[in-house]
């Protein structure tokens, strides 16, 4: 196994084994996946309940497979468009920095990024693709295209259909408050 085979396997099976665990706490961490389709409803995720649902099943499913290196353009193709989507409805409003009030979007932009490197790299020597091989069908420049065209266009079809945030509420200065008080 080369060095660039080594490298690709542990981010693979880290980024891999992050999503699972991501995936396993929306649907069984606090709050289950009841309380994980309240917070998706709440950012405009309707039905949230079916969006939990799709998103704690999917990075399950990608995630292992990314880690196993099964359908490796496919998988990360898959978490591409759930960190788009996490990116877009719940981190973009609160800027870059992950650690910043209501964490920004610095976390899944990494996250999103690094698939998008995997699929272009391909799986490697230790990966199911390469056992069963087709580990040279989708690498290099088309893999992590269709990779990120699968996320890009995947998550965006979803939020054009599915995503309906509250729109803003008006800002109501404190003199205006004020007022409102006096005249009540």
């Amino acid at each position: 196994m080369t060095a660039a085979d080594t490298a690709d396997l542990v981010l693979r099976i880290v980024v891999g084994l992050t999503i699972v665990a991501h995936g396993y706490n929306h649907i069984f961490g606090p709050g289950g996946i009841q309380g994980t389709g309240r917070w998706f409803a709440s950012m405009g995720l309707k039905p949230g309940i079916v969006h939990a649902w799709v998103s704690g099943l999917l990075e399950l499913g990608a995630g292992a497979a990314l880690a196993a290196g099964f359908l490796t353009t496919l998988s990360a193709g898959a978490i591409i468009g759930i960190m788009v989507v996490a990116g877009i409805t719940a981190h973009r409003k609160n800027g870059f920095f992950i650690f910043k009030p209501g964490q920004g979007y610095e976390y899944v932009l990494m996250i999103a990024v690094v698939c998008a490197a995997l699929a272009t790299f391909g799986p490697g020597t230790a990966s199911i693709d390469h056992a069963i091989g087709i580990d040279d069908n989708l690498d290099g420049w088309v893999g992590g295209l269709i990779a990120v065209a699968m996320g890009v266009l995947g998550s965006g079809g979803m939020l054009a259909t599915a995503w309906r945030p509250e729109p803003p509420k008006p800002a109501t200065t404190a003199p205006q408050a004020s007022q409102a008080k006096q005249d009540a």
